[in-house]
């Protein structure tokens, strides 16, 4: 991905810095009728940001599966990684149409991609992956395990930056995508960790500035 802040994307609906990450829900509502979903504003977004094989946690995903597939969320995968992941994503896809989307690997996609999820699942360390920096950049907070690059979100010194596992493992995963869905329900509480990652990670401070 070509890198670019959100506060200057011709590629996205609607551009937004950290000063005003409210407009980063209207590329949500846009990539839901692009993509033929209901416009719902307030349902969270997930997005797996480098597609998915055994590597990057395939086994922690199937797992997983049915946990996530019981929640009320919208999925987007980008479109790489494992053929295997790829038709299992794809056979979900036809059955869950309006809740699971496979976006194709393009940088304009997956800036699209980026500019409307609110959450990045990250089911191996991030540290190494450059999908994650860019996640920070557009304002999609990651869920992944205990890492470097990131840190855990404290409601009540109102730090942080992810929703962080102690460890790889899908139950502790799992925990922390709950703990994240409940905090996105806080809008307020759910900005400030947006411009946590986009203020450390995100441009300078006068794209953050807007």
């Amino acid at each position: 991905m070509t890198p670019l802040s959100p506060a200057y994307d011709t590629k996205i609906a609607w551009r937004y810095s950290a000063r005003t990450i409210e407009h980063k829900v209207e590329n949500k509502t846009a990539l839901q009728k692009e993509l033929g979903w209901p416009m719902e504003p307030k349902v969270p977004v997930v997005c797996l940001p480098a597609g998915m094989s055994d590597e990057l946690g395939g086994a922690l995903l199937k797992e997983l599966l049915p946990g996530l597939l019981s929640m009320s969320l919208e999925l987007l995968v980008l479109g790489k990684g494992n053929a295997a992941y790829g038709e299992l994503f794809t056979e979900l896809a036809r059955e869950r149409g309006h809740r699971i989307a496979i976006i194709p690997n393009e940088d304009d996609n997956l800036r699209k991609m980026l500019a409307a999820s609110d959450i990045a699942f990250f089911l191996a360390d991030p540290d190494s992956m450059p999908e994650l920096t860019s996640c920070l950049q557009y304002g999609v907070v990651p869920i992944a395990p205990a890492c470097k690059a990131l840190n855990d979100y404290n409601p009540v010194q109102e730090t942080g930056n992810a929703f962080l596992a102690p460890d790889e493992t899908s139950w502790l995963l799992f925990a922390s995508l709950v703990r994240a869905l409940e905090t996105f329900k806080f809008p307020f509480d759910w900005r400030t960790i947006q411009r946590h990652g986009m203020e450390t990670m995100g441009g300078t401070k006068e794209e953050n500035e807007g």
